[in-house]
């Protein structure tokens, strides 16, 4: 019985070229046995309809004597005819993937020729502390072997060992070349994609490549001024507090941030007020109080109306 091999791709029998190309290439890719959804029969069929019906003179033969036109003198049987390697070439990439060129599937007679295809790449955060984003660290993380099998959920695990580059930054990856999961048919690993999550300090906060510290002084050191030391995730840096700094002033230490290209550490100024929790304590509020009677911080200035 003759197979409608119109019918098989799905096109009329007036398609052109490019429509019957087409239509081979959405089916290969649904059906190529290398596929989770492939069909090994139906794919057989789809490019048996392509090998014909992409060929000038064997699509005339078989639109006059239907699909047994071998017999009629048409050629002989087989997929050599068509450009196989051009559809998917085109479809999958250069060295990627369902079969490659000219072996696109076994169970067709012949050996498989599969292209050499890059094993998946995996990803993995790594919590990094704001010492190591600035100086850089070593460390040792688990990677699962073996090629990545869709259908488990469980791998074995291999340690590596990875640099962390001084200067990392929150969310920034790191590519680490071909230790990622195994490559198919002789092509090379994946990648480990490492992405970066700092880590929640005590004393300092980020935001982007700046770095904050917030810094507690006693009210005669903001009034009076004073040198304190301040900590910077470099060590102690020796500042000055101008006389008359309220609480809330930043004060900016340049080039003490995160990044290849440092950013700002900001001191965030506090002013801590001690306890009048003994008699001399007490004495002295009273006489500030006294001396300073003028001074009052919810006073209201008025606004001129037009």
């Amino acid at each position: 019985m003759s197979k409608d091999y119109y019918a098989t791709l799905g096109v009329q029998r007036t398609a052109s070229d490019a429509e019957i190309k087409k239509a081979y290439r959405k089916l290969a890719a649904k059906h190529h046995p290398d596929k989770k959804t492939g069909d090994e029969a139906k794919f057989k069929e789809i490019s048996e309809a392509y090998e014909t019906l992409s060929d000038p003179e064997k699509r005339s033969m078989y639109d006059q004597f239907g699909s047994n036109y071998q017999q009629a003198g048409g050629g002989s049987g087989g997929f050599g005819g068509a450009d196989f390697g051009d559809i998917f070439g085109d479809m999958f990439g250069q060295g990627g993937g369902f079969g490659g060129a000219g072996g696109f599937g076994g169970g067709f007679g012949g050996q498989r020729q599969a292209r050499p295809r890059k094993g998946e790449d995996q990803h993995i955060k790594v919590m990094v502390t704001l010492e190591e984003a600035i100086g850089g660290a070593e460390r040792t993380i688990n990677v699962e072997v073996g090629h990545k099998d869709s259908h488990s959920h469980s791998y074995d695990t291999k340690p590596i060992k990875v640099r962390i580059p001084a200067g990392v930054l929150q969310d920034q990856k790191i590519r680490v070349r071909e230790k990622g999961h195994q490559g198919f048919n002789g092509g090379p690993n994946g990648d480990v994609i490492i992405e970066i999550n700092l880590q929640k300090h005590k004393d300092f906060r980020v935001d982007g490549k700046d770095v904050y510290v917030d810094l507690p002084v006693t009210p005669w050191e903001a009034a009076l001024g004073a040198k304190v030391d301040i900590p910077t995730l470099k060590g102690m840096v020796r500042m000055s507090i101008a006389p008359g700094t309220q609480s809330g002033a930043k004060m900016r230490i340049k080039g003490r941030g995160l990044g290849k290209d440092p950013g700002n550490q900001y001191v965030v100024v506090q002013i801590h007020t001690p306890p009048a929790d003994s008699p001399d304590a007490k004495a002295v509020y009273e006489q500030m109080a006294s001396v300073l009677s003028s001074f009052n911080p919810r006073e209201v200035k008025e606004t001129a109306v037009p």
